[in-house]
């Protein structure tokens, strides 16, 4: 029985070895990433163009469209006014009670894939996705004008890390994954692959790495692909014809694109403006969302092409001239400015691009009055437009020209959108510092500035670096009994603590040791030795702040404290050692970077 029972245990022991091999196998292989990707970009795919053609069906029938007629575009108009009025203010009160009792049960703020990636190392949670991307249909539906990007990266990001932390991925391998799931939602949004990888790689990833470039692309051609056959893909950008671009036209895009980098700047700033004037009204924050539904509305009733995120139509289908364009472009930055400022939740990607494509509108009209023998094509100034507004308010520069490309299948033309999309991305940089989404977290007090892996600097704190078996000496000791206490070399360094146990200084046992100390070792304290009473750590503090207080403090050991208030020594660290951790960490970042030690690159 007894040997019957051993071998069961032992079949046990060596099959469940046997699993974490496979799966640590499983996990180290590229092909099996490439797969996981292909099959999530589309899941995520069919997800999306579900969730676009269900918006578009729930508005038409909402606000009694006809056929093949939607929110924002040209021909909107026709619509009830009590419907203009009643729906986007029913919306919003719908949606401000709804976001009220939910926070009563999860009350955090939902992580979105930026700043998940930057922090928590692709960590997301399935169910807060969830809570957004109901919210952002809500929106949507109600006519308010924001766009569905927002919940379409938020599902594909959560959806892709729910699955990656199941399948217990390494902190890179998650990250990507989530970079796969927001390629996979916005190239099925605009049936772009191009653009949906490099928007992951620009706003998700941070940066584009040959590890990474084969799931995040595999996963965008799948969406596209799988989702291509049961949808049509809507192509906002395109013309219809090829643009002409010659020599002066490129100078005639760089004019574009540093104007529209201060409109962009111009619609942030009306979106923070919006909502520092709508948080100061005295009432309940769950009324906030259907009072700005009326304001909302009353825009509507005299432009009723501001409804809907905006199709980035071509403004010549406006009719008019500038005076109906500006009209146009001035009612639209107002209504996403009341439209996110008054708790809404969606994004300004779609907004952007109607914006974009109103202004270079104007930007056409106003060169064929006034430089008429100039010959610049008004459709190369409105896809300029178009990219370079987007790729201010966005913050993804590479995506808008891809995005271009891939739409118009006119290589000249992205050629002079790139100049646009350049120009306007550094005026942004230069004079307002901040993209849509980084800018929003720097009002929450979020310290990122995109989605650059800077979670492990936190995660790498005091009281995971530190050792728990600190040397203490009350400061009323003698040296004499400390020289007994701790003989030459069995301590470099002992902390001082006074009466209540409470840091008192550094005691460097060098010193201490000094023969020249041997006359006076009876009298001296500990505490005449003790120096630095005010360096020390907090538990929380990350490795950065660790080696500057290094290097003011100019010692090899800092004890760690209980808290600020506290001065209990809970452990200490020495600068070897915190300048050793840094330097593997930066290296497994910077190996993670450029694909070795990892999926890609292994031996």
């Amino acid at each position: 029985m007894n040997r019957s029972a051993g071998s069961d245990a032992g079949a046990a022991v060596t099959s469940a070895a046997s699993g974490v091999l496979a799966r640590q196998n499983l996990r180290d292989s590229a092909l099996f990433l490439l797969l996981l990707a292909a099959a999530l970009g589309a899941v995520v795919g069919l997800a999306v163009a579900g969730l676009h053609d269900a918006v578009l069906w729930a508005q038409a029938a909402v606000f009694g469209l006809p056929p093949d007629q939607h929110l924002g575009g040209a021909t909107t108009g026709g619509i009830d006014p009590w419907r203009v009025m009643l729906i986007p203010a029913g919306g919003g009160l719908l949606l401000g009670v709804l976001v009220a009792l939910v926070r009563r049960w999860r009350p955090r703020d939902i992580v979105d894939p930026v700043e998940a990636n930057a922090l928590y190392g692709g960590k997301m949670s399935l169910l807060d996705s969830l809570r957004l991307t109901i919210a952002t249909i809500l929106s949507n539906v109600s006519g308010v004008s924001v766009g569905m990007e927002a919940a379409y990266s938020q599902a594909g990001g959560g959806l892709a890390s729910s699955f990656g932390q199941r399948l217990r991925l390494r902190r890179s391998d998650l990250r990507t994954l989530v970079g796969c799931g927001v390629a996979a939602a916005i190239a099925t949004a605009y049936g772009t692959p191009l653009a949906g990888a490099f928007y992951a790689f620009e706003l998700v990833l941070g940066g584009y790495t040959m590890a990474t470039l084969a799931p995040v692309g595999t996963a965008a051609l799948s969406a596209v692909v799988v989702s291509g056959f049961f949808f049509d893909h809507s192509l906002p950008l395109s013309v219809g014809r090829p643009v002409a671009v010659d020599g002066w036209d490129y100078a005639a895009c760089a004019v574009a694109g540093f104007l529209a980098g201060w409109l962009s700047i111009l619609t942030m700033q009306a979106v923070t403006l919006a909502e520092r004037g709508f948080r100061a009204l005295p009432v309940p924050s769950w009324l906030r969302p259907a009072l700005g539904g009326l304001c909302l509305g009353g825009i509507a009733l005299f432009v009723p092409q501001v409804l809907g995120a905006g199709p980035g139509a071509d403004p010549a289908g406006f009719g008019g001239g500038v005076a109906i364009l500006a009209l146009l472009l001035c009612a639209k930055i107002a209504a996403s400015a009341v439209s996110l400022g008054s708790g809404f939740r969606g994004g300004l990607f779609s907004a952007s691009l109607f914006l974009g494509g109103l202004f270079g509108g104007l930007l056409a009209i106003f060169t064929d009055t006034m430089l008429p023998d100039m010959g610049i094509d008004g459709a190369l100034l409105m896809l300029v437009g178009m990219g370079a507004v987007a790729a201010g308010v966005i913050g993804a520069p590479i995506t808008m020209v891809l995005l271009v490309l891939e739409a118009t299948q006119d290589l000249w033309a992205a050629s002079g959108v790139l100049m646009g999309v350049v120009i306007s991305t550094v005026v942004v940089r230069q004079a307002f510092g901040y993209s849509f989404a980084t800018w929003r977290f720097h009002l929450r007090g979020v310290p990122i500035r995109g989605a650059h892996d800077i979670g492990w600097v936190a995660e790498l704190s005091a009281l995971r670096l530190m050792r728990s078996d600190a040397k203490t000496a009350p400061e009323t000791q003698t040296i004499e009994s400390l020289r007994r206490l701790y003989p030459l070399g069995s301590a470099k360094t002992v902390f001082a603590v006074d009466n209540q146990t409470g840091f008192a200084g550094i005691v460097d046992m060098a010193a201490v040791h000094d023969p020249d100390m041997d006359g006076r070792a009876a009298e001296l304290k500990v505490g005449d030795l003790a120096h630095h009473g005010d360096a020390f750590l907090l538990p929380g503090d990350d490795i950065r702040k660790i080696l500057r207080r290094f290097s003011e403090a100019e010692v090899e050991t800092l004890p760690v404290l209980a808290a600020r208030g506290d001065r209990r020594i809970v452990g200490y660290v020495s600068e070897a050692f915190a300048l050793r951790r840094y330097s593997q960490e930066l290296e497994r970042r910077r190996s993670e970077e450029l694909g070795e030690n990892s999926l890609y690159g292994r031996d």
